[in-house]
């Protein structure tokens, strides 16, 4: 379970240098836009954004739906704070709360959460939520982190534990679903909710980034907030962490430098009318 106490005051703590290490999310945001219909460019639609962040995705919005009104959403008011620094139109409106507890009204064109699903507790419950709040004929599109990003990560992980000899059930985050394990809980979630026809499309890809160092990559994803935040603690111990450095740099460093898989998967679903 991830401790959304923590994962707040990280993203919070980390909210101005988010932009600096963020490079894979920002190609996703992209990609999530470049992805979205021509035809709603020029309507005066309603989108909700969930896990605006710093409010990257929200600006591409703004500039590709230029009549649009936009609700953004955060759990992190520090990012909050940089978005609002970022955006002030005041056809664009930003709250500060968790889309597991917070209520919303109304009903929304499109719906769009770019790097956010991977920190919810209850995926199904937000999914048949946002199903409901989402139009006919209206487009819900998220992005997400699928089950081989950090693989170099949990390899080497788990080869120190092995070389180390400790009997430990930890990892260094939390687990990911597959494209298709994430396709299939989204068909599970809207046949039993709903009565409304869906359509699903979804697209996956890996992108990988390279760091001079394993600490140089330590430290861009504690840069971005995105630090383990399992309630159920990895392993901590200096042996251990030099163990596991040292693993990494001999297993995945290649000409560019030592590498991370980040496996980018991409949900849109299409409501029926």
């Amino acid at each position: 379970m991830i401790n959304k106490q923590l994962l707040k005051k990280r993203f919070s703590k980390h909210a101005k240098t988010y932009d600096d290490y963020a490079h894979v999310q920002k190609t996703m945001a992209k990609q999530l836009i470049d992805s979205l219909p021509q035809h709603l460019v020029e309507r005066q639609i309603n989108i909700l954004e969930i896990g605006c962040g710093s409010g990257y995705l929200t600006q591409l919005l703004c500039k590709a739906f230029p009549k649009a009104r936009i609700l953004a959403i955060d759990l992190a008011p520090g990012m909050i704070d940089v978005a609002q620094e970022r955006i002030q139109e005041e056809r664009v409106t930003f709250l500060c709360g968790d889309i597991e507890e917070i209520v919303l009204t109304g009903s929304y064109d499109l719906i769009l959460s770019n790097a956010t699903f991977q920190w919810l507790n209850h995926p199904r419950r937000v999914i048949q939520r946002l199903f409901t709040l989402l139009k006919p004929d209206g487009i819900f599109a998220f992005s997400t982190f699928g089950a081989k990003t950090f693989q170099e990560l949990h390899a080497a992980y788990q080869h120190a534990k092995e070389k180390l000899g400790l009997q430990l059930n930890s990892s260094p985050g939390q687990s990911f679903y597959s494209l298709e394990e994430l396709n299939t809980l989204c068909k599970q979630v809207l046949n039993s909710a709903n009565s409304c026809s869906f359509e699903i499309i979804k697209t996956e890809q890996l992108e990988l980034e390279s760091f001079p160092s394993t600490r140089a990559f330590f430290n861009s994803i504690q840069k971005i907030g995105a630090s383990n935040s399992n309630q159920e603690h990895s392993c901590q111990r200096p042996s251990f962490l030099r163990e596991l450095m040292n693993l990494y740099e001999t297993h995945y460093r290649d000409e560019k430098g030592v590498r991370a898989t980040y496996h980018c998967l991409f949900i849109t679903i299409v409501k029926g009318t």
